[in-house]
């Protein structure tokens, strides 16, 4: 159950010739495969392109229609290791995932691709989100471009030149036998608009037909001696084949007029932001028309030393705007600008911040001082710029604090680390490796469990050191999205392998819920298309770990204690692993809520649980914040003189889960939590019960009421 459907909109991927398609860049990017003859398609989602994944996963009548093979691969190597396909046959295939650490998951795959060339079209989309919008950490994939001789597209973020993109790119590697990187950052993705569409195309040789007549080519494998003759034809003859392409199709733009002091060289990601800082300085319209030469790299490698040098002829001084660290870009242009002995001065991150996204109010300030330095009289010339009266915005950064992420409301896997402070409330502080995924957020406040994060399915793996047999056991936290990813093999295999004494909690939420709650081997719903229902339990026994322990209701806080416990204290020798298992609320709620705000319209009767704090009862301590940390658990302050602390208090965003109640009691705090059922459409009897209840608990009051002792003023 992805977090969204695409239902609908795939019906507008039908389009033909003439049409105007308009929607997400997600979408855009799916019909301009469908345009560009694609014979198979793979990946892994991941943001920002998840939903891509999504879309072809709700698209696949019409890929089937065209013969186009989809895979939701089990990880990025897996999606990557498709591209095989297109490496001796003259099919176009395209994968798609995560930007940095997908690439990193796929780089055996992808290294060998370039070494070996492909015959067929063959495009990795790469969904880039460096900058303050990202989940990772801050790497660009343009080094890997760089280094394993991919060519990489960064298109100007709007749907014609994307969908154009994706057309350019197919073209691209078939003419220079070389795999092609296409980026698409957050706002890419997102970004809405519309475009004249043409008519799918079925693959000319499709994945089914070239089964039929297989083909081999030893030149192509890597092996020496020919991966040695590999890399003489990367430079030999792709390289110059892809120069000569990108120059003759005009892949890369020249906007602004043709004489100017200065010129600005721009990713094309990039574009958009500059526009509109140039805009906002006045010199620039709203139709992108340009007082300042603008040299937008559509294709950020390889670089075009002739066309760049062309765009610096007659100016002093010029700005390359390149997000991120290092400056690959840069650093190749200031080379072209040596070799060739030219006098243009070219400046870059001694404008722009060296690192960090590239927003708005950087962009303008970056290019403000930049046009003050060097061509002063192009502001000058400017009567008024729009917003040059703007409120001054203020410094939010003293006032609000930060906002980590953290787990939603009703998450299961909250009380598996309210039940892992316990333990350590009674053990000591133990080495925890953590891993990616929802359950990282543990590592921040209240819980504070895990310390470090070596990658996707690689927590277990994390505690190799410390698995020798020190004072107490280490133990790491994985997710099944992990598991499946690469955890099964790499940790948990390394774990039966090495005969670990180390303990692994696997939290299974039924789904890749921190992607968008996709399915995955262990999810328990039927997918027509998907093999789901397989047990984690039965994976690692296959592998030779005995000692399992299932926990089917991470709830229930002190069984869950216990089970970690036991998991910490026997003697049964090899690795330790419990699999802590509860459905994903998020996921839970989506398919709930619908059926039951459906009920009730219809009139049928629906109880929903509710759960509360006793005001009088609780002490306020909040312990049990500190161990539970829900978002729907807050504090309240009360009318009492004589009660100055604030009490514990639930709001509406409850949903019921009980988990604060099973913290209380697992913890022994105050029995201030009770559960409330909300009944929508009531029996007549229950109506009547409630009636009878309220006038005896009112009566009950008003006794009480007049036998209270009053002081009054006079």
């Amino acid at each position: 159950m992805a977090e969204r459907s695409f239902k609908a909109e795939v019906e507008h991927l039908r389009l033909g010739a003439g049409d105007t398609f308009t929607g997400e860049g997600i979408l855009a990017i799916t019909k301009a495969l469908l345009e560009s003859g694609v014979g198979y398609v793979g990946g892994y989602q991941g943001a920002p392109i998840s939903h891509l994944m999504d879309v072809l996963a709700d698209a696949q009548d019409l890929l089937g229609e065209l013969g186009v093979r989809f895979e939701a691969n089990a990880n990025e190597a897996a999606a990557a290791a498709m591209l095989a396909a297109s490496v001796h046959y003259p099919i176009r295939g395209a994968v798609t995932f995560k930007g940095a650490v997908g690439v990193n998951v796929a780089s055996d795959a992808l290294a060998n691709l370039s070494s070996s060339g492909v015959t067929g079209g063959a495009l990795i989309i790469v969904g880039e989100d460096y900058g303050e919008g990202s989940s990772i950490m801050q790497e660009r994939t343009h080094p890997f471009a760089m280094k394993s001789q991919f060519w990489l597209l960064d298109p100007r973020p709007n749907l014609p030149s994307i969908t154009k993109a994706v057309s350019d790119g197919f073209d691209l590697s078939e003419a220079s036998n070389t795999p092609v990187m296409l980026m698409v950052r957050i706002r890419s993705c997102h970004v809405t608009g519309s475009f004249e569409t043409r008519d799918n195309r079925r693959p000319p040789l499709s994945v089914r037909e070239a089964l039929s007549n297989p083909r081999s080519d030893f030149a192509r494998v890597v092996l020496p001696p020919m991966s040695y003759a590999h890399e003489q034809d990367k430079v030999k003859n792709r390289w110059p084949a892809a120069e000569k392409f990108i120059r003759e199709r005009g892949l890369n733009e020249v906007f602004g007029p043709a004489q100017a002091p200065v010129g600005l060289v721009v990713q094309g990601g990039m574009y958009n932001g500059v526009i509109r800082a140039l805009q906002r300085l006045g010199l620039a319209d709203l139709y992108g028309n340009s007082d300042v030469p603008i040299y937008v790299l559509n294709v950020t490698y390889p670089l075009l030393s002739s066309e760049f040098l062309d765009f610096c002829e007659g100016k002093d001084q010029v700005l390359v705007i390149e997000e991120g660290q290092p400056e690959f870009i840069e650093q190749q242009l200031s080379t072209y600008l040596y070799r060739a002995g030219s006098s243009v001065k070219l400046r870059g991150k001694d404008i722009f911040p060296m690192a960090g996204e590239y927003t708005g109010q950087v962009m303008l300030d970056s290019l403000s001082s930049f046009l003050r330095q060097a061509a002063p009289g192009l502001l000058a010339a400017v009567h008024r710029a729009p917003n040059e009266d703007r409120p001054q915005i203020p410094d939010l950064t003293k006032t609000v604090p930060i906002r980590p992420p953290g787990f939603c409301t009703g998450c299961p896997e909250r009380p598996v680390f309210a039940a892992m402070k316990l333990v350590q409330k009674e053990t000591g502080k133990l080495q925890i490796a953590a891993d990616i995924g929802c359950h990282l957020f543990a590592s921040l406040p209240p819980f504070e469990i895990g310390g470090a994060t070596m990658g996707y399915g690689l927590g277990p793996a994390a505690n190799g050191a410390f698995d020798g047999g020190g004072e107490r056991r280490p133990v790491a936290v994985i997710g099944d999205g992990g598991f499946w990813h690469n955890g099964l093999s790499s940790s948990f295999g390394n774990m039966a392998f090495n005969k670990s004494d180390g303990v692994a909690v696997i939290v299974d939420n039924f789904y890749s819920a921190a992607t968008g709650g996709q399915d995955v081997k262990s999810s328990r719903a039927d997918n027509a298309t998907k093999a789901t229902k397989n047990p984690i339990s039965k994976a690692l026994k296959g592998i030779g770990i005995e000692w399992v322990r299932e926990v089917n209701r991470t709830y229930d806080v002190g069984h869950m204690r216990d089970v970690l416990r036991e998991a910490l204290t026997t003697d049964a020798p090899g690795p330790k692993v419990i699999v802590a298992s509860s459905e994903c609320m998020l996921n839970k709620q989506r398919r709930e809520k619908p059926l039951m705000q459906a009920a009730i319209k219809e009139g049928r009767r629906v109880e929903a649980p509710r759960f509360g704090v006793d005001e009088a009862v609780c002490t306020g301590d909040h312990a049990c914040i500190r161990l539970s940390g829900c978002p729907s658990l807050s504090l309240k302050k009360l009318d009492d003189p004589l009660r100055d602390d604030p009490v514990a208090s639930i709001d509406q965003s409850c949903v019921g889960c009980g988990n604060c109640g099973e913290v209380a009691d697992a913890a022994v705090l105050c029995p201030s939590f009770y559960r409330a059922d909300v009944v929508h459409n009531p029996s007549r009897w229950e109506t009547r019960l409630a009636a009878f209840r309220a006038r005896i608990i009112g009566w009950l009051q008003a006794r009480r009421a007049a036998r209270t002792l009053r002081f009054e003023a006079l």
